[in-house]
C-alpha cells in the first residue's frame, strides 16, 4: 500500500454550522464528524456549535445529533466514544438576521473554547439558503469572528453549500458577498460529489496506472456517457425544484465536475491550486451551447404519471407545489465536446433526471470499434465495443468489457466484464463523502472543493443555454413515464450519431 505525503492531522478547531437544526446536519454533517471521530481522524480538542432557529437548548441538540448518528451513520453507535462526542456538541438559538446573535455566538465560541482548551482555529459551515450567505458572512464580521489569513494565526475558513447562485450574475454576486470578508484562500465551495470514493479513484486510475493514459484521447476514444439518475420523484423539494431544475440541481455541479476529471491534463503536482487549474482548463474548453444549439444538443423534459419499485407516482405538474404551467426539467441531456487536442471530436452525452427507472451514477468510456476484420469481419455480428465503466453508486467500482473466445472448437467471441468492487476488494467500507471533505477542511486541502473561476466559468456555460431555452424552447416539455429510462427526445439525441445510452 502507497500513501501520498498529504498530512491528514487535523489540528484543534470548532466547527459552527449555521443551519444547524436543519437536515443536512442532522443526516450527513454530525454523523460525519462522530464517523471521523471513530476513526480517530478529529482531533482531539474540537467542538461543534450548532446555530438554528428552533429554541433548543445544549441537551436538546445532543438528542438530536443521537438520532440522526442512529440513524445515518455508516456505524453504530458506541457508547463510550458517543459520549466524548456528545460532550463537544453545543447549540445557540438565532436567528441569522438578528445582530444579537453574533455577540452570542462570540461569548459562547469564548466560554467553549477556553473549556477545551482551543486555539481559536474556526470553521464556519454555511449550511442555509444562498440568500442568507451575505447576512451571516457580515454578522461574523462585524463582531471580529473572521480572522485575516495569517502565518502562525488561528485560521477561520468558511464551507459553502450549493446552489451557489441561479445564473452567472447571481453566482457573482454571491461569490463577491462572500469574498468581502473571507480570502479565497479561506472559502471551501463544497460539492459532495467530489468526496466520493470512486470519484477521488478517478485521477488515481488515470494517473497511478500506465496502460490508460495513453489511450486516453480522440485517437482511441469513440464518446463518454455520463449518467447521473435519480429513482425518486420531487419529495418535498417543490419550491426549491420549480426555480432550479435538472440542469441547474445537477449538470452545474456534480455533472460538469465528474466531466472535468475525466477529461481535465495530467497536473504536475497534487497541489490543490494545481489540481483545480487542470479541471478548470476542461471548463474553459467547453464549446459553447448557445442560441439555436439547444435544439440539437440539449433535450428536457418532465415525468408524467408512471410506477417506481410498484408505487404509482403523479406526473410532475401535478406534484404538490408545481405550477400546472410549469416548463421546469426534470430530465436534461446534453452532448457536448471539450474542443482541445486530446478531445477534437469526441462527444461527450451527459443525462441526468428525477423519477427514473433506478438511481445510479456512471461514467462510461466507450472505445474505437477494432478494424472491420478478423474477428470483426461479419458485418451481421460485430464486436461488443471495449467500455471501461466506473461505477460511482450505488455499488462503487469499475469495470472493463472486453470481447473472449468462448470455449469450444470454433472461433467464436463474446464480451466479458472484468469487476472491480470496493466493497469485495477492502475489509473496511468506504467512509462517506462529507467524512472526508469535512476532514479536507480541518487540515487545509482544498483539491476537492470548487474555487471562484470555476464556479463562474461553470455557470457562463450553463447560462447560455439557459437563455437558448427561454428564446427557442416550447410552451410544454415532452414527457417520459415515471419509472422509465427517460423521453424518446433523448435516445434521438445519441441515436442520430449511431450511438446509444447505456442500459445502467
Amino acid at each position: 500500500m502507497t500513501e501520498t505525503n498529504r498530512n491528514m492531522a487535523a489540528p484543534p478547531c470548532t466547527l459552527v454550522i449555521f443551519g444547524g437544526s436543519g437536515d443536512l446536519t442532522r443526516r450527513k454533517l454530525l454523523p460525519a464528524l462522530y464517523n471521523l471521530l471513530l476513526d480517530q481522524l478529529l482531533p482531539d480538542k474540537f467542538a461543534v456549535i450548532g446555530i438554528g432557529r428552533k429554541a433548543w437548548d445544549d441537551q436538546q441538540f445532543r438528542e438530536v445529533a443521537h438520532k440522526g448518528v442512529t440513524q445515518y451513520s455508516r456505524r453504530a453507535i458506541q457508547p463510550e466514544k458517543w459520549e466524548t462526542f456528545a460532550s463537544r456538541l453545543y447549540y445557540v438559538c438565532g436567528a441569522i438576521d438578528d445582530p444579537a446573535l453574533y455577540s452570542l455566538l462570540c461569548a459562547r465560541l469564548q466560554e467553549i473554547e477556553s473549556t477545551w482548551h482551543l486555539p481559536g482555529n474556526r470553521i464556519y459551515y454555511l449550511a442555509i439558503p444562498p440568500g442568507a450567505f451575505a447576512q451571516a458572512c457580515n454578522g461574523l464580521h462585524q463582531v471580529g469572528l473572521i480572522v485575516p489569513p495569517s502565518e502562525g494565526a488561528p485560521f477561520s475558513r468558511v464551507i459553502v453549500e450549493k446552489p451557489i447562485g441561479y445564473d452567472l450574475a447571481s453566482a457573482q454576486a454571491i461569490n463577491t458577498a462572500i469574498g468581502r470578508v473571507f480570502d479565497e484562500s479561506q472559502i471551501y465551495r463544497i460539492d459532495h460529489y467530489l468526496g466520493k470514493e470512486t470519484v477521488q479513484n478517478i485521477m488515481v486510475l488515470r494517473f497511478a496506472n500506465s496502460i490508460f493514459e495513453p489511450v486516453w484521447n480522440y485517437k482511441y476514444i469513440d464518446h463518454v456517457q455520463i449518467t447521473v439518475s435519480e429513482a425518486e420523484g420531487l419529495g418535498t423539494r417543490a419550491a426549491y425544484y420549480e426555480e432550479a431544475g435538472a440542469l441547474r440541481d445537477m449538470v452545474q455541479n456534480h455533472i460538469l465536475q465528474l466531466l472535468c476529471l475525466i477529461a481535465m491534463e495530467p497536473p504536475y503536482s497534487l497541489d490543490p491550486d494545481v489540481v483545480r487549474n487542470a479541471r478548470m482548463e476542461v471548463l474553459r474548453a467547453l464549446r459553447p451551447i448557445r442560441g439555436k444549439d439547444v435544439l440539437t444538443h440539449t433535450v428536457r423534459a418532465q415525468y408524467a404519471h408512471g410506477v417506481i419499485q410498484g408505487k404509482e407516482v403523479p406526473g410532475y405538474r401535478r406534484e404538490e407545489g408545481v405550477r400546472p404551467d410549469s416548463t421546469t426539467e426534470t430530465y436534461v441531456a446534453l452532448k457536448i465536446f471539450v474542443e482541445n487536442w486530446r478531445w477534437s471530436g469526441v462527444p461527450f452525452y451527459l443525462r441526468t433526471g428525477k423519477a427514473l427507472a433506478r438511481r445510479a451514477s456512471e461514467i462510461a468510456v466507450q472505445f474505437r470499434d477494432v478494424p472491420e476484420i478478423l474477428f470483426n469481419a461479419n458485418p451481421d455480428m460485430r464486436l461488443a465495443p471495449n467500455v471501461l465503466t466506473l461505477r460511482i453508486q450505488p455499488q462503487e467500482g469499475m469495470s472493463l468489457r472486453i470481447c473472449s473466445k468462448i470455449p469450444g472448437t470454433r472461433a467464436q467471441t463474446h464480451p466479458v466484464e472484468m469487476n472491480f468492487n470496493y466493497g469485495d476488494a477492502f475489509s473496511a467500507p468506504s467512509p462517506e463523502a462529507y467524512e472526508r471533505l469535512l476532514l479536507d477542511v480541518m487540515v487545509g486541502d482544498a483539491s476537492l472543493f470548487m474555487r471562484r473561476d470555476a464556479v463562474e466559468a461553470s455557470w457562463a456555460w450553463i447560462t447560455e443555454i439557459l437563455e437558448g431555452w427561454k428564446a427557442h424552447g416550447s410552451r410544454w416539455l415532452p414527457e417520459y413515464p415515471a419509472g422509465s429510462w427517460g423521453p424518446i427526445e433523448a435516445d434521438r439525441l445519441i441515436e442520430t450519431d449511431g450511438r446509444t445510452w447505456r442500459l445502467v
